[in-house]
């Protein structure tokens, strides 16, 4: 049997008294790319945070490729773009130095570079169309392009699994489609992508499924069905009252 990419089973979180996911669960296969949809409040940051265990759940369970989020993250299976608001984006690191900390899991205490590692984020570079701002400081570049770097870290990283927490908010449409077809591309390869999203126009032509998040679950299957009106008014109609988590 399959160990699947990506399982939540049960996951329920909350921050003091305030509900932020209920009993959560989910699977995505390997290759698949899965939409994440929810009004602000729904649990899309949490939930993504949990997943790579940068949340503690209060109860349930996360597997990724059948080990632990930590077990995850030390070797390199899984990267994680976060939202915009989450970076220092003054720190001074160049596009390039962003990019080889998806390297440093297997650099040892010395996180010195070995040819390796430098081709590697070249490669990752060129593929998100940055090679030419390599140079550049971080904070010096578009919205768009930042949130590019930042999936060339986990290019460069060799994470097979992909969490990108709304990387189309703010974004100029040159970096919409070329993270599209990024994203596409690394499906074709095996990568398993998670990605939360605003923009339901474009959920159709991105993503192989999607889920409709309110603090749980609520459908999980093709886009075209999960859209669906009266899909959408079982989340979008309900109070939103809860934690404003960014998502």
């Amino acid at each position: 049997m399959t160990v699947p990419a990506i399982r939540v089973d049960e996951v329920t979180v909350h921050y003091g008294e305030v509900l932020a996911l209920d009993r959560a669960s989910l699977s995505v296969d390997r290759g698949r790319i899965c939409g994440v949809i929810g009004v602000n409040g729904s649990g899309k940051s949490t939930l993504f945070k949990t997943i790579m265990g940068l949340v503690r759940p209060d109860g349930g369970s996360v597997r990724i490729d059948g080990e632990t989020p930590t077990r995850a993250r030390k070797t390199g299976a899984v990267a994680y773009v976060p939202q915009s608001e989450d970076v220092d984006w003054a720190f001074p690191l160049s596009v390039r130095d962003v990019v080889m900390t998806g390297r440093y899991g297997g650099m040892g205490f010395t996180r010195r570079a070995r040819p390796a590692d430098r081709a590697a984020v070249e490669t990752a570079l060129d593929r998100v169309e940055l090679a030419e701002y390599g140079n550049r400081q971080i904070g010096q570049l578009s919205g768009g392009q930042r949130k590019r770097a930042f999936v060339a870290r986990g290019i460069a990283q060799g994470a097979t699994t992909l969490l990108l927490d709304e990387p189309f908010a703010g974004v100029d449409r040159r970096s919409e489609a070329t993270i599209t077809r990024l994203l596409k591309e690394l499906a074709g390869e095996g990568t398993t992508v998670l990605v939360s999203t605003h923009d339901l126009h474009a959920l159709p032509a991105l993503a192989d499924e999607a889920i409709l998040l309110m603090r749980r679950v609520l459908m999980h299957g093709d886009p075209a069905a999960v859209l669906q009106p009266e899909n959408l008014a079982k989340a979008f109609g309900l109070d939103d009252s809860g934690r404003e988590d960014g998502a």
